[in-house]
């Protein structure tokens, strides 16, 4: 590698450095607003907790930030070598594009062995490891959850409010004003629960909510037709209401984390496939074995589809970026940004198809690299005759 292509190397290098580091920035915040902040801000999570889970999202938006990435650095580098006519001094000297693309798809081959280790191995650990660490966490202060003066909406079927927190409370779980509503599967209230006083305990055996009322008063609504008001509601004051009991299970586990087939690092891929082959197909059960062979399928075939596009931004980013000429970094985002949203929506309808294995979505799945390397080649070919 002489002089030039050092060079060359080094710009798309570090301007791809940058360009991942942005993407990674963006996506980890969004990530953070979605499930951490809130837990961040209502005591829920300890800080300690919430840069841990926040260092463990970033193996997982490496699998998005790495082709965006590429693909930007390879824009913005050599829209700027072009606006500069430093690629039209190259040419004059002898060099093809394809020559004076070689540093910047040897950057993407290396990659694209990054992003198969990134998507087989790390990132199905950080994101398995991310999700037991933020259920130890929120279950190490489960009273914090109940919060007074709010709406609590998390259990389905179920709304909770609590006025406040009865200061004379030596380890701070005895309430006041807490209001319960019961609803059935269209939102309607069936039971309602007024108390002047309470108390929420955390059974750790169950993994449950406890919540105890007090000086209560209750109405229970027709369940036929409970929005309907004509006749009198069942209402009685009762002096202390049966404990009622909200599990946490649902929610955040019992420690133990249901593995997707995502989350699978390569072997325990390969291992749920021999299982699934292994596994006796039941009477009339061969349509569902089919699609779960599919589905298996399908996510390693995801996987390398993803690393490999890592090689296939940069190849279509090289005759775009000497083309357009532009140095405005905006603009060459910008067209990083539609041909991604162009390749993952390919990606997802193709993903569409894991119910339907005699349309082959695990070949179909290679549709969109294999249009951005033809596009990419005839684009390198056209640009090197002009």
């Amino acid at each position: 590698m002489n002089l030039l292509d050092r060079y060359i190397f080094r710009s798309v290098l570090l301007t791809t450095v940058a360009a991942v580091a942005l993407f990674t920035f963006v996506l980890v915040a969004g990530n953070i607003i979605r499930d951490l902040l809130g837990l961040l801000l209502s005591g829920q999570l300890p800080i300690a907790s919430f840069v841990r889970l926040v260092l463990l999202l970033i193996p997982f938006v490496m699998y998005y930030a790495l082709p965006l990435g590429i693909l930007t650095g390879v824009l913005l580098t050599l829209g700027r070598l072009s606006s500069d006519n430093e690629v039209t001094a190259m040419r004059a000297a002898g060099m093809s594009v394809p020559r004076i693309a070689r540093p910047a798809l040897i950057l993407a081959g290396l990659g694209v062995l990054l992003a198969l280790k990134v998507n087989f191995e790390s990132m199905p650990w950080a994101r398995v490891q991310y999700h037991k660490e933020l259920a130890i966490a929120v279950r190490a202060n489960p009273l914090s959850y109940i919060r007074p003066k709010t709406f609590i909406r998390e259990f389905t079927g179920v709304v909770i409010y609590i006025g406040a927190k009865d200061e004379r409370s030596k380890d701070g779980n005895d309430v006041k004003d807490v209001w319960f509503w019961q609803l059935d599967q269209q939102k309607r209230v069936i039971r309602f629960i007024r108390a002047e006083s309470g108390r929420v305990d955390y059974d750790e055996a169950t993994n449950d909510f406890v919540i105890s009322l007090s000086h209560a008063r209750e109405e229970n609504h027709d369940l036929k037709a409970p929005d309907v008001y004509v006749q009198p509601l069942l209402v009685s004051t009762v002096g202390q209401v049966s404990d009622i009991r909200l599990s946490l299970a649902r929610y955040f586990g019992s420690g133990m984390v249901n593995q997707k087939l995502p989350w699978m690092t390569y072997s325990e891929l390969i291992k749920e496939k021999l299982r699934i082959e292994n596994e006796p197909t039941p009477a009339g059960g061969e349509r569902q074995r089919a699609r779960d062979e599919m589905k298996v399928a399908l996510t390693i075939q995801d996987k390398i589809n993803m690393a490999l596009a890592v090689f296939s931004f940069a190849f279509i980013g090289v005759p775009l970026g000497i083309k357009v000429s532009r140095r405005e970094t905006s603009a060459n985002l910008g067209v990083a940004v539609m041909l991604a949203l162009a390749y993952y929506f390919l990606i997802v309808m193709v993903g569409w198809l894991d119910q339907h294995p005699e349309y082959r979505p695990d070949l179909l799945l290679w549709l969109p690299n294999l249009v951005l390397l033809s596009l990419g080649f005839l684009l390198l070919r056209r640009l090197d005759r002009a």
